[in-house]
C-alpha cells in the first residue's frame, strides 16, 4: 500500500537527481531526431525568485518535457543576464563587489530552479559578466563600428538622477526610470549610439514574417518604429540665410500655420537667438525645459510653455511672416525638432495659441457647421473641406494632401518623405558593471577601435563605488548648475584608463563608459550553441542548423526593448554573412504576470510569495500544478493560497489511483456502460491535451481535462476486488503520461510503480482514436434570433467554451451575424445554441 499523501520530499529529490544523472535535458549534437530549440529569456540574477518569476520557467519546462516525449532533440539552455545597475547600486550600499553578489544570487537561483523541477542543459550555461562572454559582445560592437553602425555624438539624453546614468528612450516609462521609477531628467552629453534607424523599415516589414508572435507584440513594435509618410517643408528665416526644415503628416493644414515652434535642443537655437535682446531670458527658459525628459514633455496634458525668439519665418505657400517660438511640448526625438503650428487643427497648438494670444486660422471646415476661430473651444481634427487655402479651396482635405504635396515638390519648397519615431539605440552607460566599450582615444590619432586580437578589454575588479558623479559645469543641464553628471567609476582606475594606441602605439586613454546590458542580451541565444568556443562568438554551422529559436518564452515587458534589439543585431549579422537567418525567434509566447493583492509582486510592496516555503510544505509538483492551473498563461492571474491547497488535494487523489487500481471492477451492465464512456473520455482527453500543448499553451484547460478524466476513473471504480477492466488500467496509464510534463516528479514515481523500468519521458505520447470519438459526436442546431440557421457537430462532452468556439468559427454563423459579437449566447446542452444579435 502507498501512503494516502504522496511523499513528495523523497520523490522530488529522487527524480531530480536521476534526471541530472541520466542527462535528460542534455542536448545530443549527433542525434538524428528533429531539432527543437526552446528558450526561456535568461534572467537577471538580482535576488531570490518568487512564484511570479516561476511562471515563465515552469511554462518553458512543460514545453521542453512535452517535446522530449514527442521524440524531438531538444535544446533548452539557461544562462544569466549578469551585468547591470542593481548589482552596482547594491555594491554602493553594502560594499559587496557586484561580481560577488551576482554569483551568490546565481547559486541561489539555480538551487530554486532545480527545486521547481525545472530542467536545463547546464553544460551550456553562460553568464554575460564573464570575459569569455563579453569578449564577444565587444567583438560585435567592433563589427558595428566598422560598418558605421556604432557612433558617438553629443545628444540630449534621458538622465536618471538615482541610478546616475543615461537611459535609452525605451527605458523611460511614464517619465520615470524603468529600474527605480525616479523622475528622469534631460541632459546634453557625449554618448555612444547604434544606428538601428538604418534598419527601421526592415524591422517593420519583417514583422509580417513573425506569424507565430502575439499580435499585441507585433503591434507594439510597429507603433514604436512609428513609420509616418509626410512632407518635409522648408521655412526660410526672415532676414537670414537660415532655412528650417519641418516634417508634417498634415500638409493639408499648411495654410493655417500661424507660428513655428522649435525644440529647446534644436541645433540652430544659439544662432537664432543671438542678438535677440532677450537672449538671457531665452537661455534660462531652455535650461528649465531641458530638466524635463522627452517623455514628460510629450504628455498631452502638459502645461504648454514657450518663449518668443524675436525671429520670424516665412510660410512658403502664402508668403506670410509668422513668429518663431521655442516651446516645451516639442522634442528632437521625432521629425526635425521644428514644428509648423496649426492651432485650428492641432490641440497642443490650440492650447499654446490661446495662452499666448497667437492667431488661429481655420483651413479645414466642418461640413456640418462652419467653424469660427474666435468661437472654437478646441481644435478641429476631423476631415472636412478646405477653406482659406488658395487654389485648394473646396477640395476635401484628404484629396488636398496629395495635391499640396505635389505642388510643393514642383515649386521646390518641400519634398515627400518618410519619418520614423524610432531613434538610434543609446548604449553607453556611466557605470562600472557592464562590458567595457572597446575604444581608445589618442592625442595624435584620435578615436580608434581596439584590435580584435586584444579582446577582451577586461573590466578591472578593484574599483571604488561612491555612487557620486562629477559636477556639471555651471549652466549645463541645470539652471543652477552643480548637479552630478555622467561619470563612470572606471575614470579613477589608472590601470584601466591608460592604454596604447592601436595605430601609433603611443599613449592613449580608454573609453570609460560601459555598454547597456541590452547589448549583452541581444545575441546570447547564439552563444548557447558553442559556449566554450574561444576562437569565435558562435559556430556558424550550428546556429544555422538550430536557429531561429523554435519557441521563445518570456514577459511582454520585453516587447520593445530586448526583442527589437535582438532582431536588429541578427539582421546586422545576417547582412555581414555571419548567420543565415534574419529573424532570431520563430515563435514567441509572452506569459502574463502573477499578481498578489491586485499588484505585481515586489519586495517593496511586501506581496511576494516565496516558492521555497510552499515546496517544503506541499512539494514542487503542487506549486507547478497551481501555477499552471491558475488561468490562461498569457493573461495576468491573482495568486491564492487556497488554490495551492486545491492543487495539493488533486495530486493526492491522483496518487491514490495506484492503490485503487487493483480494486477497479466492472460490476454490472450499468458499469459496463460507464466503462464505454470512460474509453471515450480517455481518447477525448488525449486529443484535448495534445491540442492544448501544440496550440496556444492553454495548460489550464489541458489540466482541467485530465482532472475530468480522473473523476471519471473514480466513478467507474468499485471498492470490491473483482475482475479488472482494461479500460481502467489504460486510463491510469494515460493520466500518468499526460500529467508528466506538468507534474513530473509524481508522474515518474507513479510510472515506476506501474511496473515500468524506464523514465516516463521515454514513453510514447498516447494517440487518440478518431473512430472512438466519432461514436460520441452529436449534432446540435444553431439559432440566430430564434431561427435555425445551421447545425454543428461537436463532441458530446464538449465544454461550453468549446461549443462557443465551434459556433463562432462557423462560416454560416459569421454570415448571419455579419461578424458582430452576439449580445447573448444561450446553450441548451446536447440540443441547441441560441444567439441573440
Amino acid at each position: 500500500m502507498t501512503q494516502d499523501f504522496y511523499p513528495f520530499k523523497e520523490i522530488d529529490k529522487k527524480w531530480q537527481d536521476r534526471w541530472e544523472k541520466q542527462g535528460l535535458f542534455t542536448m545530443d549534437p549527433d542525434s538524428p531526431k528533429k531539432k527543437y530549440y526552446c528558450l526561456m529569456m535568461f534572467p537577471y540574477p538580482s535576488s531570490a525568485l518568487h512564484v511570479g518569476h516561476g511562471r515563465n520557467y515552469i511554462i518553458g519546462d512543460v514545453v521542453v518535457r512535452y517535446k522530449i516525449m514527442r521524440k524531438y532533440n531538444v535544446l533548452a539552455p539557461m544562462g544569466w543576464d549578469a551585468f547591470g545597475l542593481p548589482a552596482e547600486n547594491a555594491a554602493i550600499k553594502s560594499g559587496i563587489h557586484p561580481k560577488v553578489s551576482t554569483f551568490n544570487n546565481i547559486r541561489t537561483m539555480k538551487k530554486q530552479l532545480r527545486s521547481w523541477g525545472v530542467g536545463y542543459d547546464w553544460t551550456r550555461e553562460i553568464a554575460s559578466c564573464l570575459p569569455d562572454y563579453y569578449k564577444w559582445t565587444q567583438w560585435i560592437f567592433l563589427q558595428l563600428y566598422e560598418k558605421g553602425l556604432a557612433y558617438k555624438k553629443k545628444a540630449s539624453v534621458n538622465w536618471c538622477p538615482s541610478c546616475q546614468t543615461v537611459l535609452a528612450n525605451e527605458q523611460v516609462v511614464n517619465g520615470g526610470c524603468e529600474r527605480c521609477s525616479a523622475q528622469v531628467e534631460g541632459r546634453n552629453l557625449e554618448q555612444w549610439f547604434l544606428r538601428i534607424t538604418d534598419y527601421a523599415q526592415r524591422l517593420l516589414n519583417d514583422l509580417k514574417l513573425l506569424k507565430d508572435w502575439p499580435e499585441r507584440v507585433r503591434t507594439m513594435q510597429a507603433n514604436w518604429i512609428g513609420r509616418s509618410e509626410g512632407v518635409e517643408i522648408n521655412f526660410k528665416v526672415f532676414d537670414s540665410d537660415i532655412n528650417l526644415a519641418c516634417f508634417t503628416t498634415r500638409v493639408d493644414t499648411i495654410f493655417g500655420a500661424t507660428y513655428m515652434v522649435l525644440a529647446a535642443e534644436y541645433p540652430l537655437v544659439d544662432d537664432l537667438i543671438k542678438g535677440s535682446g532677450n537672449e538671457n531670458e531665452i537661455r534660462k527658459f531652455i535650461g528649465e525645459v531641458k530638466k524635463d525628459s522627452a517623455a514628460d514633455r510629450t504628455v498631452p496634458n502638459i502645461e504648454k510653455k514657450g518663449v518668443f525668439t524675436g525671429r520670424f519665418v516665412i510660410n512658403p505657400v502664402n508668403g506670410r511672416k509668422i513668429p518663431l517660438w521655442i516651446a516645451n511640448y516639442v522634442v528632437m526625438g521625432y521629425g526635425t525638432g521644428a514644428v509648423m503650428a496649426v492651432p485650428a487643427h492641432d490641440q497642443r497648438d490650440f492650447e499654446f495659441a490661446r495662452k499666448y494670444r497667437l492667431p488661429i486660422e481655420v483651413v479645414i471646415d466642418d461640413p456640418e457647421e462652419s467653424l469660427v476661430a474666435e468661437n472654437m473651444k478646441e481644435a478641429y481634427v476631423e476631415n472636412g473641406v478646405m477653406v482659406n487655402s488658395g487654389q485648394f479651396n473646396s477640395l476635401s482635405n484628404t484629396d488636398a494632401m496629395r495635391k499640396i504635396a505635389d505642388y510643393m515638390e514642383r515649386e521646390g519648397i518641400g519634398r515627400k518623405t518618410v519619418h520614423y519615431k524610432l531613434r538610434d539605440w543609446l548604449i553607453s552607460r556611466q557605470r562600472y558593471w557592464g562590458a567595457p566599450i572597446p575604444i581608445v582615444y589618442c592625442d595624435k590619432c584620435g578615436m580608434s577601435p581596439v584590435r580584435e586580437k586584444d579582446l577582451p578589454i577586461l573590466l578591472p575588479e578593484k574599483v571604488k563605488f561612491s555612487g557620486k558623479g562629477a559636477r556639471l559645469p555651471e549652466g549645463q543641464g541645470s539652471a543652477s548648475g552643480g548637479k552630478p553628471c555622467a561619470e563612470s567609476p572606471l575614470k579613477h582606475v589608472k590601470s584601466f584608463i591608460n592604454a596604447k594606441c592601436p595605430k601609433c602605439n603611443g599613449k592613449a586613454k580608454r573609453e570609460i563608459d560601459t555598454m547597456d546590458t541590452f547589448v549583452d542580451s541581444s545575441w546570447y541565444f547564439l552563444r548557447y550553441l558553442s559556449p566554450g568556443d574561444n576562437e569565435k562568438p558562435f559556430d556558424k554551422a550550428l546556429v544555422n542548423k538550430w536557429l531561429p529559436v523554435d519557441q521563445y518564452i518570456g514577459g511582454v515587458e520585453h516587447a520593445i526593448l530586448h526583442l527589437m534589439y535582438s532582431r536588429f543585431i541578427v539582421k546586422v549579422l545576417y547582412d555581414m554573412g555571419y548567420v543565415g537567418f534574419s529573424e532570431p525567434f520563430a515563435r514567441l509566447f509572452t506569459q502574463g504576470m502573477i499578481v498578489k493583492d491586485g499588484a505585481k509582486m515586489s519586495k517593496s510592496k511586501g506581496n511576494t510569495v516565496s516558492p521555497d516555503k510552499l515546496i517544503d510544505k506541499y512539494g514542487a509538483d503542487t506549486v507547478r500544478l497551481y501555477t499552471l492551473f491558475i488561468g490562461p498563461p498569457e493573461k495576468d492571474a491573482e495568486w491564492s493560497d487556497r488554490g495551492v491547497e486545491g492543487a495539493w488535494r488533486f495530486l493526492n487523489r491522483v496518487w491514490r489511483l495506484i492503490d485503487r487500481r487493483s480494486s477497479f471492477v466492472v460490476r454490472d451492465s450499468q458499469s459496463k456502460g460507464r466503462v464505454s464512456k470512460l474509453k471515450y473520455k480517455i481518447h477525448y482527453t488525449i486529443k484535448k491535451v495534445s491540442e492544448d500543448m501544440e496550440g496556444a499553451f492553454h495548460f489550464n484547460t489541458a489540466l482541467s481535462a485530465i482532472m475530468e478524466l480522473v473523476n471519471e476513473i473514480y466513478l467507474v471504480s468499485s471498492s470490491e476486488p473483482r475482475a479488472r477492466s482494461p479500460e481502467l488500467k489504460e486510463a491510469i496509464r494515460v493520466v500518468v503520461i499526460l500529467l508528466a510534463p506538468f507534474v513530473p516528479h509524481i508522474a515518474e514515481e507513479m510510472w515506476e510503480k506501474l511496473g515500468n523500468k524506464t523514465s516516463v519521458f521515454e514513453a510514447e505520447w498516447p494517440a487518440y482514436q478518431e473512430d472512438v470519438l466519432a461514436r460520441n459526436k452529436i449534432t446540435i442546431a444553431v439559432q440566430i434570433n430564434g431561427r435555425v440557421r445551421t447545425k454543428i457537430e461537436i463532441d458530446s462532452a464538449a465544454s461550453e467554451d468549446e461549443i462557443k468556439k465551434t459556433v463562432f468559427s462557423n462560416e454560416t454563423v459569421n454570415k448571419w451575424t455579419d461578424g458582430k459579437s452576439p449580445r447573448k449566447c444561450i446553450i441548451v446542452k446536447g440540443r441547441l445554441v441560441n444567439l441573440v444579435v
